[in-house]
């Protein structure tokens, strides 16, 4: 049987450490949530890989570096209120958990939002609630959100979205127009005025409905 503690170690050692994560919170978080728990038993000897690994039709537990990354330009507080948009079965929401006050957790697919909290659950993870709900629209009836993550790739941050961002608050994402890399976006608000800025490439998945539309043809 693997000896998933190693495993983790090692993810930490060779992934995360050497990729600009210096945040001993998420160092430690990653160093002990059990990865293996959230994916396929099939993909099991792959689950600490340096690669996006496929847990369901169109759905990626995202590749520990880039979500390691993504949560460290976060700045998660441990007073935060965090949505997480396309949580899958969980793995991004248990590691937010350990750093901010509450995780709303967001997952359109039934089956994925059912692992998701029972997962969570499993692993006493008491600050996190999985929501069933559409995640293009986000989820206004807990607005605003000191931070928001994608849990995925995006064409563009859709509006409505930025408008659950609350007043010094933080949106991290990985955006993607087209077939090549995508780059990982650090979105802040203050004085109710958005900017952004660019972080890093990455070659995350694109989550399903944030593609971008195609234009009409003549």
């Amino acid at each position: 049987m693997p000896d998933y503690a190693v495993a983790r170690t090692n993810m930490v050692k060779s992934q995360i450490r050497p990729n600009k994560v210096t945040d001993p919170l998420i160092i430690e978080a990653m160093g002990d949530i059990p990865r293996e728990r959230f994916v396929p038993e099939s993909h099991l000897g792959v689950a600490y890989v340096d690669e996006d690994i496929a847990i369901a039709r169109g759905r990626y537990l995202m590749e520990p570096m880039v979500l390691a990354r993504l949560l460290q330009a976060a700045a998660i507080k441990e007073t935060d209120v965090v949505l997480d948009i396309g949580c899958a079965t969980g793995y991004s929401a248990a590691l937010i958990a350990r750093l901010a006050n509450t995780v709303v957790a967001l997952e359109s697919d039934p089956d994925l939002a059912a692992t998701a909290q029972r997962l969570l659950s499993e692993l006493d993870v008491d600050n996190a609630v999985v929501i069933e709900a559409d995640l293009r629209q986000g989820y206004a009836e807990q607005a605003p959100y000191d931070v928001i993550l994608f849990d995925g790739a995006l064409a563009h941050i859709p509006d409505d979205i930025c408008a659950q961002l609350a007043e010094g608050g933080r949106l991290v994402a990985v955006v993607k127009n087209g077939t090549g890399m995508g780059r990982a976006i650090l979105v802040g608000r203050r004085e109710g005025v958005l900017s952004r800025r660019v972080l890093f490439d990455a070659a995350t998945p694109l989550l399903p409905g944030f593609a971008a539309e195609a234009g009409f043809v003549f």
